[in-house]
């Protein structure tokens, strides 16, 4: 089958190749799937390149392997076909289509994937296209967890959004969005008109207006860049508002089991929260933003893109030819 392949640390063309590798055969209670789509995520590039944040070095080495990495298939997210279900399985059949997350598994990157029945993924109708589908997943999981779960942002709360244009930024102002929050969105000049069209009341251009001067006061800050600390953000947040730190490093995480100003950790993936993505992606209420769109022979080019920082939305990977 064609796959990518991880091989070790470093820039897209050092870690990363396009080749030839063995098909998964399913075992008892698993699923093998035909991919069709899936993507290359601003964690997968940070993960490629043990570009992480202060304090998850060490983690990430043994979480994925120590010197290179254990898991030779990379990504994450992806959108396909049944093929064929092992013994016991019963939530899904050949032909199924479905979409999820393999989670630190990983092997998305290739024309097969096994999963395990319980893994995080659900059937995917056939009105969302399998771009769309794994377009919607890193951010639209991310953003469902923060805002709905930790958050639990209410109709008519103000939420400041930085770094707006990006995955997790394009599906923040969206599922703000649905929950009735009044949205500012902060993005470069190229992207405003993206981010109003996603459902922003009010957009920031960060390269003509300074943070540090905004005088407005908000509920939460949604910071998905890295650069507004709970301590820069002090004078825009209202009495009991808060900072959502989504790339943090190791002590912001633990600052935020603390801290009642800060909400940080792990956006946990789980099947509820997928379902309940479906269902926006169905109804029109969430509206996946794909940037760009590589074959799997260009995974080295599609890294390199993601590593420039700057894309809108998500950058695609297709299997098929």
């Amino acid at each position: 089958m064609k796959a990518a392949l991880w091989e070790t640390y470093g820039k897209p063309a050092d870690a990363l190749r396009f080749s030839d590798a063995d098909q998964p055969r399913p075992k008892s209670n698993e699923v093998l799937i035909k991919v069709h789509a899936s993507t290359v995520t601003a964690g997968d590039a940070r993960i490629r390149a043990l570009n992480v944040p202060q304090g998850f070095r060490l983690l990430t080495r043994l979480a994925f392997g120590w010197f290179k990495p254990r898991k030779t298939i990379p990504g994450m997210e992806f959108s396909g076909v049944v093929k064929f279900v092992g013994n016991g399985v019963k939530s899904f059949k050949a032909g199924d289509r479905v979409f999820g997350s393999t989670g630190m598994q990983l092997g998305a990157h290739a024309e097969y994937l096994c999963l395990p029945e319980k893994a995080v993924m659900v059937k995917l109708p056939v009105e969302i296209s399998h771009q769309e589908a794994v377009a919607s997943l890193f951010g639209g999981l991310t953003a469902i967890h923060f805002l709905k779960q930790k958050a639990q942002l209410k109709a008519g709360q103000t939420i400041l959004i930085n770094g707006a244009s990006g995955s997790v930024g394009t599906a923040s102002i969206q599922v703000a969005k649905y929950l009735g929050a009044n949205i500012t969105a902060v993005c470069s000049t190229g992207n405003m008109k993206l981010v109003k069209s996603l459902g922003a009341n009010q957009v920031i251009d960060y390269t003509q207006t300074d943070l540090d001067a905004i005088s407005a006061e908000f509920d939460f800050i949604l910071d998905a860049v890295g650069n507004l600390p709970l301590s820069r953000c002090q004078n825009m947040l209202k009495e009991r508002g808060k900072v959502i730190a989504i790339v943090a490093d190791l002590p912001t995480n633990i600052s935020a089991i603390f801290n009642a100003k800060l909400i940080s950790g792990v956006a946990w993936e789980n099947k509820a929260n997928l379902t309940f993505l479906k269902i926006q992606v169905l109804n029109g209420d969430f509206n996946p933003v794909v940037d760009r769109v590589y074959p799997i022979e260009h995974i080295v080019k599609a890294h390199e893109y993601v590593d420039t920082g700057h894309k809108k939305g998500s950058v695609v990977i297709t299997m098929d030819d």
